[in-house]
């Protein structure tokens, strides 16, 4: 089953694709959308849920997002549109990394992206290429609650190294960030998260059993939740920051 149709379907009814519930994604926004009439920008945007609340909770903002899912920014248009917010909406098909701006942004987010760049480091470097003076970069990755055992950290190890709590702030800071709040998922938000992704995905593959990726899809749930239950639960963390640039 097509990677990217998997996770448009697993995101059903959980469209921010991290462990956060609609509260703290609220209060996140309220500290970095301040004025109410910034330029934002997702670097990784998915189906862009956070610009999409950013532009309807702020009527003065404008947004960008930038994603290579060609058919997750053609829904990101259509529900823009139903939402009454696609004129200050632009998107850009595009691998992050690649692009480019001649305007700088006042916000710029990148909420379990940090996979685009490299990791959490590159992912900062590449925001603060973007970012305009006393902007906000609301940035969310993923870290060790736990050490992870040989099993998990070979299942989830991948293009970024993950650190503990204290390690992924020391590093923020160590580039010259400053924490001005953050939100640590907590195991109620993980448990909506993880039972919305598999259950999504699981219910679709009952609903639809003649589709040819109905068998995929229910196995890709079924070993999800697996993993999530008797692997990295409780045991991978995630915090979701809010940024300033220590020198601005």
């Amino acid at each position: 089953m097509d990677r990217r149709r998997m996770s448009a379907l697993a995101h059903a009814h959980h469209p921010i694709a991290a462990p956060l519930a609609d509260a703290s994604v609220a209060r996140l926004l309220d500290r970095s959308v301040v004025r109410g009439d910034e330029r934002a920008l997702d670097l990784g945007c998915g189906q862009a849920e956070w610009l999409l609340r950013v532009l309807e909770r702020h009527p003065r903002t404008l947004a960008e997002g930038v994603d290579t899912d060609g058919a997750a920014l053609d829904r990101v248009r259509d529900e823009a549109a139903r939402r009454g917010v696609a004129d200050r909406l632009a998107l850009h098909h595009m691998p992050a990394a690649e692009f480019t701006s001649a305007r700088s942004f006042d916000v710029v987010l990148s909420v379990g992206a940090t996979h685009a760049y490299g990791g959490l480091r590159q992912t900062l470097a590449a925001a603060r290429e973007h970012l305009a003076p006393g902007g906000r970069v609301l940035v969310g990755e993923a870290f060790w609650e736990q050490e992870p055992d040989a099993a998990v950290r070979a299942e989830l190890d991948g293009p970024c190294v993950w650190d503990d709590l204290p390690g992924t702030v020391d590093l923020v800071a160590a580039d010259g960030w400053t924490p001005v709040y953050a939100h640590t998922s907590t195991p109620e938000e993980w448990g909506d998260y993880e039972w919305s992704w598999t259950g999504s995905l699981a219910r679709w593959a009952l609903d639809h059993p003649d589709d040819p990726d109905a068998a995929d899809a229910l196995k890709a749930a079924e070993e999800h939740r697996t993993a999530w239950l008797r692997g990295y639960r409780g045991v991978l963390g995630f915090v979701t920051l809010v940024l300033r640039r220590a020198d601005t």
